[in-house]
């Protein structure tokens, strides 16, 4: 059965989304879109199990699920300031993991050839004075970032807001929108399911991948005699970075590496062996779970990432699977695959 040809509303709604989709890339607005997207999906999650849909008058309908949006905002914002403070805590201190790591390295410069040693601090003197040195001569962008990160913050913050507004407008099922509002409403919740199906598949993936690692660090390791420190640290790193495509995995796995490394070479051959198992477990889990859910082969999305990531860069590789999985929604909906 061929599709019949699109009507010009849907070729500019269809355009409208792809710009918005692309600006969000160009002008560094992804973590607005994620937040927005995120509580907007949350809240047509939550409301049909809380039976808020079937309010029939309007106004408590809105009410209701404004406040479940408020409320789904202030637990968003409680698991970030939770985050933050068990990485600032003595059990999860992330300062003290980083320490950790360059004492670590610091103890096999006798182990690496003279010419690799030689360039290293020789002492935490050194090194203050060397930190010294680069923060005078990039003063100016060190101020940047620290104004870069108030400004995610706030895109952030905004980008919540817009998800809760376009929630309440949803629920309000008016009935004098125009054929393109409407192909554009269609296109925003095509892209929130999208948005959906990537990033929850990429937590079970990210949960999966923790429990694995959980088990080598406390369970595997101990009964080898070997105990590792910051084992909390770790876990909970490799959880939080595991959303991120391939990036996550080779920070999380570096930092078990190099802190395996403190108690032999021997360990930290055997971390890095166990993590190479995982991390192409997890290649299979990836291509399963997430191909699964936007119906794709785990090339396609292996070349959607590539692609992005050489355009767009860290961003574009975390977008890809999503941007992939909005597109190929829109052509399967007009039968073109």
């Amino acid at each position: 059965m061929v599709a019949a040809k699109p009507l010009g509303y849907e070729i500019a709604a269809w355009s409208l989304t792809g710009t918005a989709l692309l600006l969000a890339l160009l002008l560094h607005l992804i973590p607005a879109l994620f937040a927005g997207l995120l509580i907007y999906e949350m809240v047509r999650a939550l409301a049909p199990k809380l039976r808020i849909v079937r309010i029939r008058k309007e106004q408590g309908k809105l009410a209701a699920l404004a406040i479940l949006a408020l409320a789904i905002a202030l637990l968003l914002g409680a698991v970030v300031f939770g985050a933050i403070a068990f990485f600032r805590s003595d059990a999860g201190s992330l300062p003290v993991l980083l320490q950790k790591m360059a004492d670590i390295l610091d103890g096999w410069r006798t182990r690496l050839p003279a010419g690799v040693a030689e360039r290293l601090p020789g002492d935490v003197d050194e090194l203050k004075q060397i930190a010294v040195e680069w923060l005078r001569t990039h003063a100016a962008e060190v101020r940047h970032g620290g104004a870069e990160v108030g400004r995610t913050l706030a895109h952030v913050l905004i980008g919540l807001g817009i998800g809760v507004l376009v929630a309440l407008h949803e629920a309000q099922q008016p009935d004098h929108l125009g054929p393109l509002a409407r192909s554009l409403q269609e296109r925003v919740a095509r892209v929130g399911d999208a948005f959906r199906r990537v990033v929850f598949a990429q937590v079970r993936i990210s949960a999966i991948n923790t429990t694995l690692t959980g088990i080598y660090l406390i369970v595997a390791l101990p009964l080898a005699g070997v105990h590792l420190p910051l084992t909390t640290t770790m876990i909970a790193i490799t959880f939080l970075v595991g959303m991120l495509p391939v990036i996550g995995n080779i920070i999380s796995n570096t930092i078990i590496v190099v802190v395996s490394l403190s108690v032999s070479l021997a360990v930290g051959v055997t971390s890095l062996a166990f993590l190479v198992v995982i991390h192409k477990l997890e290649y299979f889990l990836n291509a399963y779970i997430v191909g699964t859910q936007v119906r794709a082969h785990a090339w396609e999305l292996l070349l959607a990432m590539l692609v992005m990531e050489a355009a767009f860069g860290v961003s574009g590789l975390i977008v890809a699977p999503i941007y992939y999985a909005y597109l190929k929604d829109e052509l399967l909906s007009q039968k073109l695959i």
